[in-house]
């Protein structure tokens, strides 16, 4: 992480209970539209949208459901695709997991999620790099939350999914009913009504389930 990440993460960022996994604190943004104008988040420069500085719905729903359910993850290797703040990466390192890596495109993310570990006092390994050609390497589960609010986007994460799921990983996600979730691939393993900031979804709460990717093609005997 660099020095210069980090330190516009502590300057942005205040640490704070998550709403709906308490029991892990993050660096969050207080104002949304503040700093996301200044990273110039509606995508007028290279630099990626400060999504790390919030706790999104899918997120924070899979980080309760793997918090609440430890036996996922204890003793496994895992990977947090897209770990934005860390949060789920925390959750899976506090319930027991073997190993756990966090990849993200944005240096700012990364660093977010180095400074939530330590703030956690867990050990999470912050990667920066675009994985989603490759693979999910030695993870026995992968975890994502948030992750289909583009269309473009949903087609590159279920193909990494895809491929893990079928290599033999347990592959959970976290979704608030984003438009662009393949709902016919996964089942549901449960659902929170999650509270949200008002200024980034236009509601308080959003109903969040978190699902299990089937492998198998749509249709497919079982």
């Amino acid at each position: 992480m660099s020095d210069l990440s980090a330190a516009f993460v502590r300057l942005h960022a205040r640490l704070a209970p998550v709403a709906f996994v308490p029991e892990v604190r993050l660096h969050q943004a207080d104002e949304p539209i503040g700093l996301w104008e200044l990273t110039e988040g509606e995508f007028r420069s290279a630099q990626p949208p400060p999504f790390w500085a919030f706790a999104w719905a899918g997120g924070q729903g899979l980080a309760r459901y793997v918090t609440d359910h430890p036996d996922l993850v204890a003793g496994r290797r895992v990977l947090d695709l897209a770990a934005g703040s860390g949060l789920v990466a925390i959750a899976a390192a506090r319930a027991g997991a073997a190993s756990v890596r966090a990849v993200e495109v944005d240096e700012r993310a990364v660093a977010a999620v180095a400074l939530n570990a330590e703030a956690n006092g867990v050990r999470v390994d912050a990667e920066l790099g675009d994985i989603l050609d490759g693979d999910a390497g030695a993870a026995e589960v992968v975890l994502a939350g948030d992750v289909f609010y583009s269309e473009a986007m949903a087609r590159r994460v279920l193909r990494f999914l895809l491929r893990a799921a079928r290599s033999g990983a347990r592959v959970l996600v976290g979704d608030p009913g984003r438009a662009f979730l393949p709902r016919e691939r996964f089942r549901q393993l449960a659902a929170y009504d999650v509270p949200v900031p008002e200024a980034l979804e236009s509601v308080r709460v959003k109903r969040t389930t978190v699902w299990e990717l089937d492998p198998a093609p749509p249709g497919a005997a079982r």
